[in-house]
């Protein structure tokens, strides 16, 4: 094998490692939206989560898409944005003259 060769063989398996993190971040934040939603809490804007599985799945992205950076990062802002909805929702409880914990 010349080095040619060897060096598309290593892009492609960290291209194929990359891709597998961002789905599996993709993974997690359905998960937390459809959590959030099944416990009847605010999921935060509806255009953060489907903007960015739109940025994830069209072919259009300021990188190129073997690399998988830019959509890595936009999943994660999605994801923050979501479980940030949970943390408003948790702080705006505690404020309330009536929540009591329970024993």
């Amino acid at each position: 094998m010349d080095t040619t060769t060897q060096v598309i063989i290593v892009a492609a398996v960290l291209a194929a490692i990359v891709l597998v993190f961002a789905i599996g971040i993709l993974v997690r934040l359905v998960r937390a939206r459809r959590e959030l939603r099944r416990v009847g809490l605010p999921t935060g804007p509806r255009w953060v989560f489907w903007g960015a599985v739109l940025y994830f799945v069209l072919p259009v992205d300021l990188l190129p898409d073997p690399v998988y950076l830019d959509d890595i990062g936009v999943l994660l802002l999605a994801l923050r944005t979501v479980r940030g909805s949970l943390g408003e929702r948790e702080r705006s409880t505690a404020r309330r003259p009536d929540h009591q914990t329970a024993r």
